[in-house]
């Protein structure tokens, strides 16, 4: 947990330690901000301060959420995710292996093209399991049927 600095908001605080890993490279570009629950758990604070801490780094520019994909840094110094695209893949035996899906099962790729001042540096890839719909509870009819 970093020191507290006397004075600056709490969430504040936490906003400039998440900072300073995402230009450090603790975090790196185009990856998935750890989650709510984590930092919560890390740095001692409720949700609600958690959120508050995202929301300063959505706002500078530094991280974006997008819906059923999570909060992910898009900047890093002079480096910059220039476009994200997304796609569903079927796992292969390897992909099956690491994510502990079954061969077949449906995934989502996505790709971020990190651009610098010189252009194109690199491509980042993730891949994940689609998130399945809740099952139907108690008495709630089954389309299926």
């Amino acid at each position: 947990m970093p020191t507290p600095h006397y004075g600056q908001p709490r969430y504040r605080t936490i906003a400039d330690e998440l900072t300073g890993r995402i230009e450090s490279g603790v975090i790196p570009l185009g990856t998935l901000m750890p989650p709510e629950s984590a930092l919560t758990a890390e740095f001692h604070a409720s949700r609600g301060t958690v959120r508050q801490a995202i929301a300063v780094l959505r706002e500078a520019g530094i991280v974006a959420t997008a819906h059923g994909r999570g909060t992910y840094v898009v900047t890093h110094g002079t480096e910059a995710i220039e476009g994200s695209t997304e796609r569903q893949v079927l796992a292969d035996k390897h992909l099956s292996t690491l994510l502990d899906v079954p061969i077949g099962a449906v995934l989502i790729e996505i790709e971020h093209v990190v651009r610098g001042p010189a252009g194109a540096k690199s491509v980042v890839r993730s891949i994940r399991p689609v998130q399945e719909p809740a099952a139907n509870p108690g008495n709630a009819p089954d389309s299926a049927h």
